[in-house]
């Protein structure tokens, strides 16, 4: 067989469709997902638990162990094997397709990529799944699609997300990208540089402190200028962020699955990278991609405020200086795991601690259970410890993220 007729004969990767519960609560409707970045933010939630009924079948000669899964509305009944079974266990509409890909690889060491697309196929045809969608802003439209306004702002977001580009040929592209010189990225040479580049980024730094109130008397006259310029500047190490993040992939020897742009949460412009083929790979594997990404701002920061030590007081000045500090708090923002945004830092913690939906247990944990386990007094399990300090370190975090903010502000204008 000739390969253009294997190409033909190969399915097509088209638009992904998910089973969402229709206005009146009743049926379902089918919608269509852009990319696969939307497609792994997807939170899956099973029906409610009166609706079904898991039973367990006697262990086979071969030692295995399946399910069975009963829709007790349609009588329909579907056979799990007992990975199947730990998936279906981590839907509950709370858990992305990410974290439930990653407690899978926690709990099993490996994942086939498959796993999940078929057993939602088998669930969909069963109506044992419904679809959460994938932020809070989503969320409260989908609960009042009775308002016509929530029907119209929801349009429009999903007429944005049809703004996705995307290209699953990118493997090849950033494969030829890191044997070009990527590689450098990934050696001792690239910490030493980085480290270099820390020293110098401080000395300046302590000098633009000092002067900050010239510093940012550039931005006289030119605060348009200014915004757009620094907003567009941050825009574009976006990009940079995710093409680090896919050279690590590859110089892991992974597969770059996906490479695009779309709109997070329907309104946020953003290029994404999917590198779940990173989950094959050893822990370290995924630690270091993981902390590429972050690493790309830190560099950046370093030079913005190196650079901003070396002009005159200006507009150039006062924007380097600007895109400096906007960088170094991105750098602390996608590493700082305690902050209830999935970032980068976020995912090496749970990869470290073996918990990957942390974020989404803590919070329910707090609001539902908390009380009840301090007035009963009983112990505690290590998950549940782990909740409670994600919880409360991520709210000290935000408050005092918030108040340096203000203080940084505040010295500015004073200067």
């Amino acid at each position: 067989m000739s390969d253009r007729e294997a190409g033909a004969d190969r399915p097509k990767r088209t638009r992904i469709e998910l089973l969402v519960r229709a206005e009146d609560g009743d049926g379902f409707r089918t919608r269509q997902v852009q990319s696969a970045f939307a497609y792994l933010e997807s939170r899956p939630q099973r029906i409610p638990a009166e609706q079904y009924e898991l039973a367990r079948l006697p262990t086979s000669i071969q030692g295995t162990t399946a399910y069975v899964l009963k829709n007790r509305r349609t009588e329909d009944y579907l056979m799990l094997a007992e990975p199947e079974k730990f998936l279906w266990e981590q839907m509950d509409g709370r858990a992305s397709l990410q974290e439930i890909g990653t407690a899978y690889v926690l709990r099993y060491g490996a994942f086939d990529f498959e796993a999940i697309p078929v057993l939602i196929a088998k669930l969909r045809r069963a109506e044992l799944l419904t679809m959460r969608p994938a932020s809070r802003l989503r969320e409260v439209l989908a609960r009042n699609q009775k308002n016509p306004a929530a029907r119209a702002a929801e349009a429009v977001l999903h007429a944005l997300e049809k703004l996705t580009v995307t290209s699953r040929r990118s493997h090849e592209a950033f494969a030829r990208i890191y044997r070009y010189g990527g590689f450098l990225l990934f050696s001792p040479l690239a910490v030493v540089v980085l480290a270099v580049l820390a020293v110098l980024a401080s000395k300046s730094a302590v000098a633009l402190w000092v002067d900050s109130g010239e510093v940012t008397k550039g931005f006289t006259g030119h605060a348009i200028a200014a915004i757009l310029l620094v907003k567009g500047c941050f825009w574009l190490t976006v990009v940079s962020h995710q093409v680090v993040h896919a050279l690590a992939c590859v110089h892991y020897k992974r597969r770059v699955r996906e490479f695009g742009f779309t709109m997070l949460h329907g309104f946020i412009p953003t290029f994404y990278v999917d590198v779940t083929d990173i989950f094959m790979a050893t822990r370290r594997a995924r630690i270091v991609n993981a902390l590429s990404g972050p690493l790309v701002h830190l560099f950046l920061a370093c030079l913005y405020l190196w650079t901003a030590s070396i002009p005159g007081p200006g507009l150039l000045k006062a924007f380097l200086a600007a895109s400096g500090i906007l960088q170094m708090q991105s750098f602390f923002v996608s590493l700082y795991p305690f902050c209830f945004l999935e970032m980068d830092g976020y995912h090496i913690l749970v990869d470290l601690i073996g918990i990957p939906t942390l974020n989404h247990d803590s919070v329910r944990f707090v609001r539902e259970s908390l009380w009840s386990r301090l007035v009963s007094g009983a112990s505690w399990s290590r998950q549940e410890v782990a909740c409670v300090a994600y919880f409360g370190l991520s709210v000290i975090s935000l408050a005092g993220f918030v108040l340096l903010n203000v203080w940084l502000l505040l010295h500015a204008s004073r200067s």
